[in-house]
């Protein structure tokens, strides 16, 4: 980027030195737009990496066009060429560009944007392809990304280029139709439409693949890279522990980031907004000067007073009006989105919840709360909907209204020019036209209010899910919670622990107790003193707290009560989290043999929702069985047999301790049985007002 802003100086001192020859205010004021483009392009490592490649783009043109103005301005322009000349103020315009993303890159809004953004324009790692008919291709994801969005950029101001030629061609196929010119119709209509248009259909052909291409890549690497992100280690339980404001982070993942790029498909979103304000911004200026150059030498009516450019300045005033109005009526539509689809979502996970807990919802009978609970849950989004309703019926009326007047508005003001014989009706139908354009282009945020609204509230939601995650990994990673060190004697051992729940009260207190490999451990205490606490703190997933944790080198695995069984093959359930194509289909069934699953041994290829198909016991025994196959040193058993009879507890435990003669049992149980399976006893005493203790004890099995 310094190279390029060194050229753009470069050719401001060659814009100056020009008008210093040949003095003209145009090219001072280039001169001088150009210097400022250079200044904001040389600090362009600044901005971000998505706003980069615009402030590149607008450099290259200033000096591509300022250099093609340069040529005219100086006489070498070719006459053959003469109707081909490029608008003098059109490298003014891009320099402006050029300044005005450098200025915005502070506006937060626009901060909020680039974070979500950039990560994809730097990504450097190597991704794969097909340029139209070309064998595949490997290059880094950050340059096919700036290539795709560079492409989209450039075909787009291609297209508003031919857009404005048409322009020209509607003006003069209507002269020829006035003056009864027949050669002259039949040379605008085949060798001036027909080239054009069919230029055009072949852009926006290409345009359309492209961009699916381009927002499909994007959508993929940011979906996985906020999937990652969330459930990185502990920080998808750790948002939940801590209350932070993160609802339905799936509908986060899942839509707001297709909405964010794209829109959802409706071609909003960063890409649909910014491709467009560009295109807008890019026709404004074309239009603009077309209907400056229209109303340049008109005279008020029955005054000599020249305006120049008065229909600009008309165009300019009606459309400025327009936008604060239509802020004022639209102001509250997007905290109103940001509740719709918290409302929708909260619906979605009442009703989602409903049917996996279908069982125990008919066992108690529950179906009318059940019902009464999704119809409270639609009454937030109906509520809601309907204040939506209400601000859109207002925004609409009022920019329909707008919209249909604004189709007379340059007829009115150009009429009496029309009249007095200034200009004809084919440049009163370009003037309708060119101000129509101008106009549409200003009322941008007119146009598109209620797609912004919705836009920046899936901008908030994103932010917000981005900040839970932050202080959720801070949370894990405080250097003030719970640490881990290694233990050189195997054993695990805490240390001065106290564990605290995330509102700072205190759980568990534990002053140099051990669990020493070998020897299977039994942990008791009533319900809710802290036991499951304490072995998600041994397992990493809960930070709250203080002390020291001292793990061996080893393995470890944590059974809970309630097994978590993912969709798919009974293989790949048995198997999680574990690759299920790393283990003989032998060691499965064996697995399942032992734990007293022998009925499900011939099922391994068999797709089914199996949370809801096994009882509870089988889901308990599938989930010994994943630790049969993962043969970890240290196996934690959170209540793990409980939906078992004591015969098949007692049984299912001696086929653990045989089949992982080195790994060492800790348990979390209720029964008196477990006693006689482990060697070691340690209770959790609760005291009155304050942390429970725990108090180890030896036992002898019986």
């Amino acid at each position: 980027m310094k190279f390029l802003a060194l050229a753009v100086a470069l050719f401001a001192v060659a814009a100056l030195l020009t008008g210093l020859h040949a003095p003209d205010a145009m090219t001072f004021l280039i001169a001088g737009a150009a210097a400022a483009c250079a200044i904001t392009t040389y600090l362009s490592h600044r901005l971000s990496a998505f706003l980069k490649v615009f402030e590149a783009i607008f450099a290259s043109e200033t000096i591509i066009f300022g250099l093609a103005f340069l040529v005219d301005e100086l006489g070498f322009w070719p006459k053959a060429y003469a109707n081909y000349t490029l608008p003098e103020s059109l490298p003014f315009a891009v320099a402006l560009f050029g300044v005005f993303i450098y200025a915005i890159s502070f506006v937060p809004v626009v901060r909020k944007m680039t974070f979500i953004a950039d990560p994809y324009f730097e990504e450097a790692s190597p991704t794969q392809a097909r340029p139209g008919f070309l064998p595949p291709i490997t290059i880094a994801q950050n340059k096919l990304a700036i290539a795709s969005l560079v492409f989209l950029i450039v075909i787009n101001q291609v297209e508003v280029a031919l857009d404005v030629r048409l322009s020209y061609f509607r003006a003069d196929f209507t002269n020829a139709l006035k003056n009864m010119d027949q050669a002259e119709f039949w040379r605008q209509l085949l060798l001036v439409f027909v080239p054009v248009v069919a230029v055009l259909v072949v852009s926006y052909t290409v345009e359309y693949v492209v961009t699916s291409t381009f927002v499909v890549r994007w959508r993929r690497w940011l979906t996985a890279s906020y999937t990652a992100k969330w459930l990185s280690r502990g920080v998808h339980y750790n948002m939940l522990l801590t209350g932070l404001p993160t609802d339905n982070p799936d509908q986060r993942i899942s839509q707001d980031i297709y909405a964010f790029i794209d829109g959802g498909g409706s071609g909003g979103g960063i890409y649909g907004y910014a491709v467009t304000a560009l295109q807008t911004l890019t026709s404004l200026v074309s239009y603009g000067l077309v209907l400056w150059s229209l109303s340049a030498g008109f005279t008020l009516p029955g005054l000599a007073i020249v305006i120049p450019g008065v229909l600009f300045w008309v165009a300019l005033a009606y459309s400025g009006a327009g936008t604060l109005v239509t802020h004022w009526i639209g102001r509250t539509l997007s905290a109103l989105y940001f509740q719709q689809q918290r409302y929708e979502a909260n619906f979605r996970f009442g009703l989602a919840r409903a049917r996996e807990y279908s069982e125990q919802i008919a066992l108690l009978r529950g179906e009318n709360s059940e019902a009464k609970a999704a119809d409270e849950n639609f009454a937030n989004i109906y509520n809601n909907y309907m204040r939506i309703v209400n601000v859109r019926k207002k925004l609409t009326a009022f920019v329909r209204t707008y919209a249909q007047a604004s189709v007379f508005v340059p007829y009115v003001v150009a009429a009496p020019f029309y009249f007095l014989g200034k200009i004809s009706l084919g440049g009163l139908n370009q003037v309708g036209a060119a101000f129509n354009n101008v106009y549409e282009n200003m009322n941008f945020f007119v146009t598109y209010y209620v797609g912004l609204a919705d836009f920046r509230a899936v901008l908030n939601r994103l932010t917000s899910f981005d900040e839970a995650i932050s202080r959720a990994k801070a949370a894990t990673e405080h250097p003030v919670g719970v640490k881990f060190a290694g233990s050189p004697s195997g054993e695990i051992v805490f240390e001065n622990l106290t564990l605290t729940l995330p509102d700072g009260r205190s759980l568990i207190r534990a002053d140099d107790i051990a669990l020493s490999p070998g020897e299977s451990t039994l942990v008791v205490g009533p319900s809710g003193a802290g036991k499951s606490t304490l072995f998600r703190a041994v397992a990493g997933i809960w930070p709250f707290g203080a002390g020291v944790i001292r793990e061996p080198a080893a393995k470890l695995m944590l059974l809970p009560q309630r097994p978590y069984i993912p969709l798919g093959t009974l293989r790949n359930a048995i198997a999680y989290p574990a690759d299920a194509a790393a283990f003989d289909d032998r060691i499965l069934r064996q697995a399942l043999f032992t734990v007293g699953l022998p009925h499900l041994a011939d099922r391994l290829e068999d797709h089914d929702n199996w949370q809801m198909t096994l009882s509870g016991g089988e889901q308990q025994r599938l989930s010994a069985a994943r630790a049969l196959i993962a043969k970890p040193d240290w196996l934690f058993l959170d209540e793990a047999t409980s939906a078992l009879d004591e015969d098949s507890e007692r049984k299912l435990y001696k086929a653990l301790a045989q089949a992982l003669p080195d790994t060492t049992l800790v348990s979390i149980g209720h029964r008196g049985t477990l006693g006689a399976l482990h060697t070691q006893r340690i209770a959790i005493e609760p005291r009155d007002g304050g942390a429970a203790m725990m108090v180890s004890e030896a036992r002898e099995p019986a």
